[in-house]
Parts: C-alpha cells; structure tokens; sequence
C-alpha cells in the first residue's frame, strides 16, 4: 500500500486511466487478431477490410495515448506485411 498522500492519488489516477485505456488496448488487439485469422485462413478479401480496421483501431490507441506511436507503427507494419506476404503467395499459385 501507498504510504503517502501523494502515493495514494497516484494510485487513484493509475486505477482511473487504466479504466478507461483498457477497452481502446483490448480493441486494437481484437482487430489485429481477426485480421491476422483471416489473413491465414486465406480469406485475403475479407482480410483487407479487417486489417484497415485493425490500422485504424491503432491509429486510435495511439493518438489517445494509450500506446505509443512506434508500437502502433510497428504493429501495423507487421499486419501489413502479412497480408501482402499472403496476397504475394496467392498470386504465385495462379
């Protein structure tokens, strides 16, 4: 437990933003989660539409501050680079 005045607030405010930043993290996370099965299942135009909505929800964590520009950067970066990766693939095969 908090000793100080100061310490206790603090943990009051930590509680408060955790609260509200959680469901913004869990979204982006889904997102990229549905993405990313629909990537590998092959269903490459449903995917397209689940990754810009994944970009988005980033987009949104990010500019909230929930997290960090870079990591929702580098988050998108590697979505994208899957899908490509697998659209790369399904045109080969044709």
């Amino acid at each position: 437990m908090p000793n100080t005045k100061s310490a206790q607030k603090q943990m009051r405010v930590a509680e408060r933003r955790q609260m509200r930043n959680k469901p913004v993290r869990s979204r982006a996370r889904t997102m990229v989660v549905k993405a990313e099965e629909l990537i590998f299942s092959g269903q490459l135009d449903q995917a397209e539409t689940e990754v810009v909505t994944a970009v988005s929800s980033l987009d949104k964590a990010a500019v909230k501050g929930v997290i960090h520009p870079n990591n929702a950067a580098r988050r998108k970066s590697r979505l994208m680079k899957k899908l490509n990766k697998a659209k790369a693939e399904a045109a080969s095969q044709t």
